[in-house]
């Protein structure tokens, strides 16, 4: 999933590593746990390797403060990195339903075809249609044998899922008939949005 977030980050401009770094976790949210320069950098190179991208020296003007002499290479998607992000937004299965290969994916939708996001949202749906009833089972036969703060969590998990749901619902609604989902403004009053659970294993 990383080189699928390295190659969309890239398409849109090119950027040195602490820059990219810096937009991974900008744009994948608790994803950024596991993006460290311990696996973002090896990524790059098997990313340059592969051909996918290419490096350049940056001028002294863009280079950020108090970074090593690796803030010096900025990187650039090459033709191939394009066709190959393509693919890439096309496969779907059992990874791009997960929490963190969802929410790469979704982050990308805009640039992926409405059939291959009506899939991933389906086989999301279904993901998290399983998680919930795996919750309702366990409040249904272990509830008088958790403590209250364990109870607790259990029913956040199930909301939390329940939320999604509906969120994911609306989505492929709006896939179906072909709209994209309303820009909604956000207001003290008014509840963020369910997101991916990305931060789950």
């Amino acid at each position: 999933m990383l080189e699928l977030a390295i190659l969309g980050l890239l398409q849109e401009a090119p950027m040195h590593g602490y820059e990219l770094r810096k937009e991974l976790a900008t744009k994948l949210g608790t994803l950024r746990a596991a993006i460290s320069y311990g696996t973002l950098y090896p990524t790059l190179k098997r990313l340059k390797l592969a051909g996918w991208i290419s490096e350049a020296e940056a001028s002294s003007d863009i280079i950020p403060p108090m970074t090593s002499k690796r803030g010096r290479v900025v990187y650039k998607i090459t033709a191939e990195g394009k066709e190959h992000f393509a693919d890439l937004l096309t496969q779907t299965g059992p990874e791009t339903y997960d929490d963190a290969g969802f929410g790469v994916h979704f982050t990308f939708f805009s640039r992926t075809d409405r059939a291959t996001r009506l899939r991933i949202l389906e086989g999301r749906r279904r993901r998290i249609e399983e998680r919930r009833e795996g919750l309702r089972e366990i409040l249904a036969r272990a509830a008088d044998r958790l403590d209250a703060y364990t109870l607790e969590l259990q029913r956040h998990g199930l909301d939390a899922c329940e939320r999604e749901v509906r969120w994911l619902e609306e989505l492929i609604t709006n896939e179906r008939s072909g709209r994209t989902p309303a820009v909604r403004q956000r207001t003290e009053s008014t509840p963020e949005p369910p997101r991916p659970h990305l931060d789950r294993p």
